[in-house]
């Protein structure tokens, strides 16, 4: 049985209160006046309604006049549209590199109130340590954030991370965390279809009565229904609107993706209106997201936006970013919805066409207005990750040139090599052999043909492992850029047009304790400290987000004019995404299930 907790289980007094505040017994700490309510319920805008708050929660919709007192907070909705509070069906708050409080304060102006988090990044470097430390800060912080535990540390046996959580510890985990909604992506989806352990932790949330959430990109057919046999009833990984259609047609909830560097929502929304499917499976989550790309371009709202934009209808747009969320994790009878007894997380927006947010409430409480947080949400400013957070990158070595130097068959002339392809907006690489210059027995990036060096340095254990591979498609000409965030193991990814540079920005990733480099000709030209695992920034968001506006422009300087190379970067590493990948082992081919060299030999 699962355990008990104020999202699933009210208390009888907490019935009672909102019973009498219904009915005036008791007046409402706040009333949102004649406003035009988005109902989600019904498809419809409701005109001049008022909405009635008593501890945090809905407890009248209608007309509410009787419910106030002096001591009423009385807002004036006319003019606005009042919408539930938005939510992100899929993400991992750790790709922001902010604490979770950090990450409420950039996300509240742009009308997220609720997150549905898979902490698995910071997992794969601190274990079931770090799913604790990620549950402690989210008890105080101002935002729902709902956490499934991570299923796949590590992401597959290809990967390795520091630690590893099998299935008596997700177990225990789903016994332990209050707030989980289930079992986070199963990335494994070899082994759910081998039936492999991986499978026992699907048991183990689906006899708590929790969901459980995919990670399918390319399944069809009979893997794809076998997938879901296994009692897996979402994926975030379509990246067509024929992919989306299927998974949606064999009854999975589709969670429309639209984040930095991973953008499907264009695609799949067009492609999903023109065959006039039903909207009511379909969510929007945006997975993977920087602050800076947060603080320019927005969260939800964004997302919200441009389904619009493509013709969706506007109270259409808001149900994917709410009661449809609510729904598919069982909790739409508190979240996802203006409407009695749900958590008073609402919206007061002026036009339903551009989603611009006026006013953010958070629990019945004003949190943040005209794209701004409010000081008053400093008082959740509470958690500090303990010291062993702070010192993860464990590299026995100063590294040289010659350790990111791919070695060739022959002393000069040109091999054929596999190369990993990428798509700047997608999180699928491609597969592809090219001839590349080879000058004494090494390996040359070929910067006319968008060909870089590539390395995963480990860096948890000590062990010395380096993957050598190429890439094409970053865009940089010079120099190179590195990160100790590189999906799912977060060894340090380096991609460089010189191996000089490439051991000058993995020495710095180290000596700084984790973080993002930019190097050209040996001299650091921007970086980003993420001492907390190596994956996230102790500092104010408005910081971290300064920070990365300069390393984008270094990036920039370096001749990448894709949307986000850093983001595009950190997935290299991934092996459960086809088509090829880089690891610490080397290089992966995830189609065929096995390492392959760089130099093919025929």
């Amino acid at each position: 049985m699962r355990r008990k907790n104020e999202y699933y289980d009210p208390t009888r007094s907490l019935l009672e209160e909102l019973i009498k505040a219904a009915q005036g017994e008791l007046k409402a700490d706040l009333v949102v006046e004649d406003c035009n309510l988005v109902n989600v319920y019904t498809g419809e805008i409701e005109e001049c309604v008022d909405i009635a708050i008593k501890g945090g929660r809905i407890v009248l919709v209608g007309e509410a006049e009787s419910l106030k007192n002096a001591r009423t907070i009385v807002v004036d909705g006319r003019g606005y549209y009042a919408a539930p509070g938005f939510l992100d069906a899929h993400l991992h708050f750790e790709s922001s590199m902010l604490t979770l409080y950090e990450f409420a304060r950039a996300i509240l102006p742009h009308g997220t109130t609720g997150v549905f988090i898979d902490p698995h990044e910071i997992a794969n470097v601190m274990g079931v340590k770090g799913v604790k430390a990620v549950a402690e800060e989210a008890r105080n912080v101002p935002l729902r954030v709902f956490i499934g535990i991570p299923s796949c540390v590590p992401s597959s046996e290809i990967d390795s991370p520091h630690m590893k959580i099998d299935s008596p510890e997700v177990s225990a985990l789903l016994e332990e965390i209050e707030a989980t909604y289930g079992l986070g992506e199963v990335m494994d989806y070899v082994g759910v279809l081998a039936c492999g352990d991986v499978l026992d932790k699907v048991v183990e949330a689906l006899n708590r009565k929790y969901v459980v959430d995919g990670h399918a990109p390319l399944l069809s057919g009979k893997e794809l229904c076998a997938y879901i046999s296994a009692g897996i009833t979402s994926c975030h990984e379509s990246t067509s609107g024929e992919e989306a259609l299927e998974k949606l047609r064999r009854g999975m909830y589709v969670m429309v993706r639209e984040g930095s560097a991973w953008r499907d929502l264009e695609e799949i929304i067009s492609f999903l209106i023109q065959k006039n499917v039903d909207t009511s499976r379909i969510l929007l989550c945006t997975d993977d997201k920087h602050s800076l790309d947060i603080m320019v371009e927005g969260h939800m709202d964004t997302a919200v936006r441009r389904v619009v934009e493509l013709g969706v209808d506007p109270v259409k747009a808001i149900q994917m970013a709410t009661i449809n969320t609510a729904t598919r994790f069982h909790l739409d009878h508190i979240l996802g919805g203006i409407a009695p007894g749900r958590f008073a997380d609402i919206l007061l927006i002026k036009r339903l066409e551009t989603m611009e947010i006026e006013k953010t409430f958070f629990n019945g409480e004003l949190v943040a207005e005209k794209g701004c947080v409010l000081p008053r949400v400093d008082k959740w400013r509470k958690y500090r990750y303990p010291p062993e957070f702070y010192d993860t990158i464990r590299v026995p070595r100063r590294l040289v040139p010659e350790d990111f130097q791919i070695r060739a068959p022959i002393a000069e002339g040109y091999v054929k090599a596999r190369i990993i392809g990428v798509h700047p907006t997608k999180t699928l690489t491609d597969k592809i052999i090219e001839e590349v210059a080879v000058k004494n027995h090494v390996v040359l990036p070929d910067l006319d043909k968008n060909i870089m060096i590539a390395a995963v340095v480990e860096r948890h254990t000590y062990s010395g492992r380096i993957g050598l591979g190429l890439v094409k498609g970053l865009g940089i000409k010079r120099g190179a850029i590195a990160s100790s965030i590189a999906h799912d193991s977060h060894n340090i990814i380096v991609v460089g047009a010189s191996p000089g540079d490439m051991s000058k920005a993995v020495n710095t990733i180290v000596s700084i304790g984790g973080g993002l480099v930019v190097v050209e000709d040996a001299q650091v030209k921007a970086y980003l400290e993420l001492p907390i695992a190596g994956l996230i920034s102790d500092d104010h968001y408005e910081n971290v987000a300064g920070k990365l506006k300069k390393i984008i422009e270094a990036c920039r300087d370096l001749g990448s004019n894709i949307i986000n190379p850093f983001m595009t970067l950190t997935l290299l590493a991934l092996p459960v995404i086809p088509h090829l990948r880089l690891t610490d082992k080397g290089l992966f081919d995830v189609n065929e299930k096995r390492m392959v060299d760089v130099i093919v030999y025929s």
